[in-house]
C-alpha cells in the first residue's frame, strides 16, 4: 500500500468553469491522491493553510497572467505568496506558470512579433534539464504570452518561438508553458469553443491539431508519466505497479 503519510490531497485550482484535471488528474489518481478542486473565478475560496496537500496545480486559462481585474486573477496572485511561503508542492500548467513567474518577479508579455503556440510545436531540453526531456519532443499549446524567467529559477526546457518553456525554482515549485492535461475530450471542447482562435500568427487550425495529437500525443502522455514520477510523486509507486492490464 502507498502512503504519502498524511498528505494524500493534492489541490486543483482552474481559471476556468469548465476546465478538468484530464490526463494530469488520471496520472496523479493512479498514486493514491485525492482532489481538492477550486475555481476562484467561480466564487471558491482558496485554501491558507497547505500542510494537508502534496501538490497544488494551476491550471490554464483564456485570460492573461496581467488581468488583475479578473477575479480568477487577482485570487490567484493574491494567494501565491501563501504557495511559496508553504512545504507544498507547486506545477504552474501556462497560466499557472505565467502566474507564478509574475508573482517571483519576472514579466508575462505577448511575443514582439505578435506570435502564439496553438497547437503542436516542438521544446527541447536546456543542460539543466536533460534529464527530464528528450532531445526534441512535440507538446501541445494554446497561448500568446510567454513568461519571463524568475531570479533564482532554473531553465529546464526552451523551444524556437518562446524560448522559455519550463522552470523550476529549489526542486519545489515548477512552471510549464505547454498542456500535459488535455486528453481527447478536453482537445475537442477546447477546439469547440474556440477553434476560431487558431487562425492567429504561427497558430494551428483544428485538423493541423488533431493530425499532431494522433502524431504525438502518446509520446507526450508517456512524458508526462516520467515527469510525473521524477518531479512531483518522488519514488512512490502506482496503486497498480505489479498488476497486469
Amino acid at each position: 500500500m502507498n502512503d504519502l503519510s498524511p498528505k494524500k490531497r493534492i489541490l486543483l485550482v482552474f481559471n476556468s468553469a469548465t476546465g478538468q484535471p484530464g490526463r494530469v488528474g488520471a496520472v496523479m489518481r493512479r498514486y493514491g491522491f485525492e482532489f481538492d478542486i477550486r475555481r476562484p473565478g467561480e466564487g471558491d475560496e482558496l485554501p491558507t493553510d497547505l500542510c494537508k496537500y502534496h501538490l497544488v496545480v494551476v491550471f490554464g486559462g483564456p485570460m492573461s497572467a496581467n488581468d488583475d481585474h479578473l477575479d480568477n486573477v487577482s485570487a490567484i496572485m493574491n494567494w501565491l505568496p501563501t504557495v511559496v511561503s508553504s512545504d507544498a508542492m507547486y506545477l504552474g500548467i501556462c497560466l499557472g506558470a505565467q502566474m507564478m513567474a509574475r508573482n517571483l518577479g519576472a514579466e508575462v508579455q505577448p511575443h514582439p512579433e505578435g506570435m502564439t503556440e496553438i497547437g503542436y510545436y516542438p521544446v527541447q531540453p536546456t543542460p539543466a534539464g536533460a534529464h527530464l526531456f528528450p532531445e526534441e519532443m512535440m507538446v501541445y499549446h494554446w497561448h500568446s504570452e510567454g513568461f519571463g524567467l524568475p531570479e533564482g529559477a532554473e531553465l529546464v526546457a526552451t523551444g524556437p518561438t518562446f524560448p522559455h518553456q519550463a522552470y523550476h525554482v529549489d526542486e519545489r515549485i515548477w512552471g510549464i508553458q505547454f498542456h500535459p492535461e488535455v486528453d481527447d475530450e478536453s482537445h475537442e471542447r477546447w477546439l469547440a469553443n474556440a477553434g476560431d482562435k487558431t487562425d492567429r500568427p504561427n497558430g494551428q487550425c483544428p485538423d493541423t491539431q488533431r493530425a499532431g495529437r494522433a502524431k504525438y500525443d502518446a509520446a507526450f502522455g508517456a512524458w508526462f508519466e516520467r515527469f510525473a514520477k521524477k518531479v512531483l510523486v518522488k519514488g512512490l509507486v502506482p496503486a497498480d505497479a505489479g498488476h497486469s492490464s
